[in-house]
């Protein structure tokens, strides 16, 4: 208990600094999303550019990972922005991305992001997970609900919707793109490979990949004109006939390279070759770095925590890596493939 309150101690004495000097922080809400495919709200929440200052806050923080500051109800400045949606990981949440959100928030952008159910902090099932289909409706619902609220809609550009996704987010983002996913491929991958990233947390759960519900799933938006997708998982289990479907630029991001880059999240001509094989793609690997170093920054503590709990060394990094470093350059990186 005295760890949690020294952190989050910590993290409000920086919000209360950052306001005294006047920082220039995004603006940050959260909401309920109902959506038809979801029997309770979905967790969701907006980063921004503020029209003017509220009260600064920490988001997405605690004994892990540093928060980032935003400045919780600020009116959205004024201006059409480009609109991100953001699909996290297996086992992450929308806040734990706030490193990337607010620097693109500061690169103008609006950036919207849910809790996916089932395959979020707290609430990661292996059989949930593989549920692709509803993964990609839960942005595809959180933009309907956006573009109908007087708060957010006139300040979004319709014409400038993007998508980035993370690993599982990743395939949620390509799913979105017009990208299919064959689980009977998929399972035979497992089959081969057990050990592979896309597939231990599954096999562990039980999980048949030719029978999962939604992994097949059709759910390409329209709306969205550009893709980000970094490490992303089930790429070796794409459909061949549903790349032609994919009409929008995707650009691939690898993080590391030899044993440092993931097999399973390698798109590139050693990997599944995904970035070759539509038409409109591009590669870029940022190292040194891992799977791992797209999380948050990790408090001075956190890996001695995970290694206490035998919890993933979320916290490691390969030599010669910075993470905040690694970060700034995926920002930049990203925003530029965006348009930003």
């Amino acid at each position: 208990m005295i760890r949690l309150t020294a952190v989050t101690l910590c993290a409000l004495f920086a919000a209360s600094a950052a306001l005294a000097q006047g920082l220039d922080l995004p603006g940050y809400d959260r909401f309920d999303l109902t959506a038809a495919h979801r029997a309770r709200p979905v967790a969701a929440s907006i980063w921004h550019p503020a029209a003017a200052p509220t009260y600064a806050a920490p988001i997405g923080g605690g004994p892990i990972f540093k928060p980032n500051l935003a400045y919780v109800g600020a009116a959205v400045a004024e201006g059409r922005h480009p609109l991100v949606l953001l699909s996290h990981g297996s086992g992450g949440n929308a806040d734990g991305l706030g490193w990337l959100s607010s620097g693109l928030a500061a690169k103008g952008a609006m950036v919207l992001a849910v809790n996916h159910p089932g395959s979020t902090s707290g609430d990661s099932s292996a059989r949930r997970s593989t549920n692709l289909g509803a993964r990609a409706a839960d942005l595809s619902a959180a933009l309907d609900m956006v573009l109908a609220d007087p708060n957010f809609a006139p300040f979004v550009d319709q014409a400038r919707i993007s998508v980035v996704g993370f690993s599982l987010g990743g395939a949620t983002a390509l799913n979105l793109a017009g990208l299919r996913f064959d689980g009977a491929r998929q399972a035979e991958n497992c089959r081969a490979e057990p050990k592979a990233a896309d597939c231990v947390f599954f096999l562990r759960g039980g999980v048949d990949f030719a029978t999962s519900p939604g992994f097949d799933a059709e759910a390409q938006d329209s709306r969205i004109s550009r893709a980000v997708v970094v490490d992303p998982g089930f790429g070796g289990s794409a459909v061949e006939a549903s790349l032609s479907a994919v009409r929008i630029p995707v650009a691939f991001v690898n993080l590391g390279v030899g044993a440092d880059l993931l097999g399973a999240a390698n798109v590139g001509p050693d990997g599944n070759d995904l970035a070759a094989r539509l038409s409109e793609a591009s590669l870029t690997v940022i190292a040194p770095a891992s799977h791992f170093t797209f999380l948050g920054e990790c408090q001075p503590g956190g890996a001695a925590m995970l290694a206490e709990e035998r919890d993933d060394p979320i916290c490691d990094d390969p030599a010669g890596a910075d993470r905040g470093e690694v970060h700034r350059r995926l920002v930049e990186e990203i925003a530029k493939r965006l348009g930003l």
